[in-house]
């Protein structure tokens, strides 16, 4: 098999399962991501410091909504292939997210998927084998 998520170019793959509820799996997410990035685009050069730092961000803002809002925890996985970071957030609850307008003031509601369609090269959602979505962001290598 080659190409997305599987193939000759996938350098490096991160899959964890989140159990629900527990928000400490989002700094977990974000060091393993870390790790991770050291491998793209380049094996010997890593990633630049702002890409990896707009991957930890977007992986925790995605991660952190699904153990919120979600009642059965999350699947995040997350691919390294050629120039391309992939990362995709299951979760178990049927229901596609909304994008809400920050809240007034100093709130922290409501930025998390702002953050992901400014910020990311492509992002989406579909349903997930089963029961949930899937959401993803791509980042390629040179342009965060």
């Amino acid at each position: 098999m080659t190409g997305r998520h599987g193939g000759a170019g996938v350098r490096a793959r991160l899959h964890r399962r989140l159990g629900r509820g527990d928000l400490t799996a989002v700094p977990e997410v974000r060091h393993a991501l870390r790790d991770l990035l050291g491998k793209w685009p380049d094996p010997d050069k890593g990633a630049a410091a702002d890409a990896v730092d707009v991957a930890e961000l977007l992986a925790s803002e995605l991660v952190t909504n699904a153990l919120i809002h979600t009642e059965h925890g999350a699947v995040v996985t997350a691919t390294v292939e050629d120039s391309r970071l992939h990362v995709e957030v299951q979760d178990f609850m049927a229901g596609l997210p909304v994008s809400d307008a920050p809240n007034a003031g100093l709130g922290t509601s409501g930025r998390g998927l702002i953050l992901v369609e400014r910020l990311a090269d492509a992002w989406g959602v579909r349903t997930a084998h089963g029961v949930g979505k899937v959401i993803w962001f791509e980042l390629h290598a040179g342009v965060a």
